[in-house]
């Protein structure tokens, strides 16, 4: 399916420094904050006070938000847990007072506005249990990361690999830029969000490399530069309509799912504008500046007895 077919070919490699030129600084400015600002780690790294309350009838979210934040609490979340008159409220940890503390002036608070909330559990969570997360979640990613050029590797050549896995990198490293210069909630859900944006990004790396691969076979005549140039046009059609109906999709979280799901849609959104950016100008760009060649795609064999050597299909695998 396609929504329309360009008849030239667009000379992106053409521009290909301009473009990773942007991306370096982009990246370098990305780095720069994450060292200078870092990120604003939620309680579930940080540490501090879980409750769980019940109400009477379906709980209003954005008011036990509210009434909990009128207390001065900036990074507090609120959500629905098992049914909608289930509330879970996660509250960072201040120095010189305990859990038993905080429960109670936020019941008290809560009170004051709906005396049929009660509370059902409260416990803390240590910070220890936030650096456990934070050392699985860094597991995570470098799992994720070596699984990608070990596929990559097979599947296609390491110059693929290679170029891919700095591509993917420079997405999430700039999704933490974000984070770390706006100081946005870093939370579980956004580091899911950052995995889920290397996944997703690999996947149009992989569709535009399998093209390359495919011209390569396809047209004996082209360049490197020419066969990149193609492969990138042939996609776009693709490229809008899968990164067109997912961005919708994410859009829609950001912008109705309310404050449970912000972060987690915004990271996405982020990704995937900057996964179409690194496919195209920085995946591919990279491979041509490897030294990618025909020979790595297809390998040649030996000749048989009188075949012509000036032959352009002699000794290739097709």
């Amino acid at each position: 399916m396609e929504f329309f077919k360009i008849g030239r070919d667009i000379p992106f490699m053409r521009h290909a420094k301009v473009f990773n030129a942007i991306s370096l600084i982009t990246f370098v400015l990305a780095v720069f904050f994450l060292f200078t600002r870092g990120l604003h780690l939620s309680i579930e790294f940080t540490g501090g006070t879980l409750m769980e309350v019940s109400y009477s009838q379906s709980a209003d979210l954005g008011k036990v938000r509210s009434t909990v934040a009128s207390l001065g609490y900036t990074d507090v979340q609120v959500q629905n847990f098992g049914t909608a008159r289930d509330v879970m409220i996660r509250l960072p940890a201040q120095k010189g007072v305990s859990t038993t503390q905080q429960s109670e002036q936020v019941m008290q608070t809560l009170r004051a506005s709906d005396a049929s909330v009660t509370l059902r559990r409260t416990e803390f969570v240590g910070p220890q249990i936030g650096d456990e997360l934070a050392a699985d979640g860094l597991k995570a990613l470098a799992m994720v990361v070596v699984g990608i050029m070990i596929y990559l590797a097979f599947r296609f050549e390491w110059k693929f690999a290679v170029s891919a896995i700095i591509a993917n990198l420079h997405d999430v490293v700039i999704i933490l830029g974000f984070f770390a210069f706006f100081q946005w909630e870093f939370s579980l859900a956004v580091l899911a969000a950052v995995l889920a944006v290397l996944g997703y990004s690999v996947n149009e790396s992989v569709v535009i490399f399998d093209r390359i691969r495919e011209n390569f076979r396809r047209y004996r005549k082209m360049n490197t530069v020419q066969i990149i140039d193609n492969a990138i046009t042939s996609t776009i059609s693709r490229t809008i309509i899968t990164h067109g109906s997912t961005q919708i999709m994410v859009l829609s979280m950001l912008l109705f799912g309310g404050p449970t799901l912000f972060y987690f849609a915004l990271a996405l959104t982020i990704g995937i504008c900057f996964g179409i950016y690194s496919s195209v100008f920085v995946a591919a760009a990279v491979a041509m500046w490897l030294g990618l060649e025909r020979e790595d795609l297809i390998k040649p064999t030996s000749r048989k007895d009188g075949q012509d050597p000036n032959d352009p299909n002699a000794g290739a695998v097709v």
